[in-house]
């Protein structure tokens, strides 16, 4: 293996890390900004009201994303697996 080839292979890696995290962290953010916009707003200074909309924007998010995650993590597998033999060269 080639240093260019490791450093392809661990940029794929973390580029399919980042896709997979996105969805969830995308939606997380949102909804942390909506309930401290609320917060703010309405004086509110409770610190466990984020918990509950954050939980469940994840769920929805995993719902909604987890064909299109599930695809992206099994080509990515298939791919290194398939290649196994041009890694041992």
């Amino acid at each position: 293996m080639t240093p260019e080839f490791v450093i392809d292979l661990g940029q794929r890696t973390i580029e399919t890390a980042l896709f997979l995290s996105a969805p969830l962290l995308i939606s997380t953010l949102i909804i942390g900004l909506l309930v401290s916009l609320f917060q703010a707003v309405t004086q509110i200074n409770e610190s466990t009201l984020t918990f509950l909309p954050k939980i469940l924007a994840v769920a929805v998010s995993l719902m909604v994303f987890f064909p299109w995650m599930l695809s992206l993590i099994v080509g990515f597998t298939a791919n290194i697996l398939t290649h196994i033999p041009d890694y041992i060269r």
